[in-house]
C-alpha cells in the first residue's frame, strides 16, 4: 500500500481513539461533578421530586449505562435534548456553530495575512526601526489578556468614538441554510471587534515563530548560493526560504484555528456574539449536560480533525515525514 495512504489510515486511526478517551473523560467528569436536577426543581422540591425527574431523565443509571446509550444516540447521530431549553441539541449547535466558525476563520485570516509578512520582514531587515517596533509590539501582544483587550476595543471604538457597534452579530444573510453576517455591511462591522481581539495575539505569536524559523534558514549555504547567483531578497525570502518555513507555520495557524473555535468563549461573551461559546456559559450555568457534552466533543472534534489534516499536509510536502509515518 502506497505510503501516503498508510499514513493517513493510521493518523485516522490514532484520531478515532483520541475522540474515544475525550468522550469517556468528558462523560465522567460532568457525571461526577454536576447534577442538572438541582437547577431545574426550585429549592423547595421534595425529595421524591427530584428522584422522579432523576429517574425520567435517565440519571438514575450508571456510569457505563448512560454512556453506552450516549454513544448509541451520538452514532445515529442524536446528541439530546437540552434540559433547559427543551430543544433537540442539534439544531442548538447548528444555529451557533456558524457565528464561532465565521469569527475564527476571520480572525485567523487577520492573523495570517499580517503575522507571516510581518515575520519574513523583521527575518530580512532585523535592524530596521520597524522590524524593532514589530518585535516590541508582538511582545505586548502577546502578554495583554485577550478579555482585557476587548474592553478596551468595545470603550475606545464601541463607546468613546462611536465608529463600531460594540454587541452582537448585526444583519445575517441566509446562504445554503445558514445564516452568515460577513454578507452584510453590518455584520462586517459587528464582527472587526470582536474578530481584532481574537487575532492581535496570534498575529504576535505567528509573526515571532516565522521570523525565528526564517532567520535559523536564512543562514543556510543554499540561502548564500542563492544570493550569489543574483537572486533578488524578496524571492529569497518568499520562495526558497519560505518553503522551509511552512512546516512550523501550519501548525501553528492549525492550532491556532481550533483554539479559536474551542477557547472564544471569553470574547463572545464580552461582545454578546451568539456563538458556541456563549451557549456555553449558558448552559454551564444552568448544567445543561447535554450541550455542555455536545460542546466538548464537538471542540474535541475540531481539534482532532485540524491535527490530522496538519498531519496529512505534513506529509505531503514533506515525502521524509509520510515514508517515517507509514509501517514498515
Amino acid at each position: 500500500m502506497a505510503p501516503m495512504l498508510m499514513f493517513t489510515l493510521k493518523r485516522l486511526g490514532q484520531a478515532l481513539i483520541a475522540m474515544l478517551v475525550i468522550s469517556m473523560v468528558v462523560f465522567w467528569v460532568l457525571y461526577k461533578h454536576a447534577d442538572p436536577v438541582a437547577t431545574l426543581l426550585p429549592a423547595f422540591a421534595s425529595q421524591a421530586q427530584r428522584e422522579q425527574l432523576r429517574s425520567e431523565m435517565g440519571l438514575d443509571r450508571s456510569l457505563y449505562g448512560q454512556y453506552l446509550t450516549y454513544m448509541g444516540s451520538l452514532v445515529r447521530g442524536d446528541l439530546g435534548i437540552s434540559y433547559y431549553q427543551n430543544r433537540p441539541v442539534v439544531d442548538l449547535l447548528k444555529e451557533r456553530a456558524p457565528a464561532t466558525f465565521e469569527l475564527a476563520i476571520i480572525s485567523i485570516l487577520i492573523s495570517t495575512l499580517i503575522g507571516i509578512p510581518l515575520g519574513v520582514f523583521c527575518a530580512s531587515r532585523p535592524g530596521s526601526m520597524t522590524a524593532r517596533c514589530a518585535i516590541g509590539g508582538s511582545l505586548l501582544g502577546m502578554s495583554m489578556p485577550t478579555f482585557w483587550l476587548g474592553l478596551i476595543l468595545m470603550m475606545i471604538f464601541g463607546v468613546w468614538l462611536n465608529w463600531l457597534p460594540a454587541q452582537g452579530r448585526g444583519s445575517v444573510v441566509r446562504l445554503a441554510g445558514v445564516e452568515w453576517s460577513w454578507l452584510t455591511l453590518d455584520g462586517w462591522a459587528h464582527l472587526v471587534l470582536p474578530a481584532v481581539t481574537l487575532a492581535l495575539y496570534h498575529v504576535a505569536m505567528l509573526m515571532r515563530v516565522v521570523r525565528s524559523e526564517m532567520t535559523g534558514i536564512l543562514g543556510h549555504p543554499f540561502i548564500q548560493a542563492c544570493r550569489a547567483r543574483g537572486i533578488s531578497g524578496s524571492r529569497i525570502a518568499c520562495f526558497h526560504a519560505g518553503r522551509n518555513v511552512l512546516i512550523p507555520v501550519i501548525t501553528i495557524i492549525g492550532m491556532q484555528l481550533g483554539g479559536l473555535v474551542a477557547f472564544s468563549v471569553v470574547t463572545e461573551t464580552i461582545f454578546q456574539w451568539p456563538g458556541l461559546g456563549k451557549l456555553l456559559i449558558d448552559s454551564i450555568n444552568v448544567i445543561d449536560r447535554p450541550v455542555i457534552v455536545a460542546y466538548l466533543m464537538l471542540t474535541g472534534l475540531c481539534f482532532l480533525a485540524l491535527n490530522f489534516l496538519v498531519d496529512v499536509t505534513y506529509a505531503w510536502i514533506d515525502p521524509r515525514i509520510r515514508r517515517a509515518g507509514a509501517p514498515a
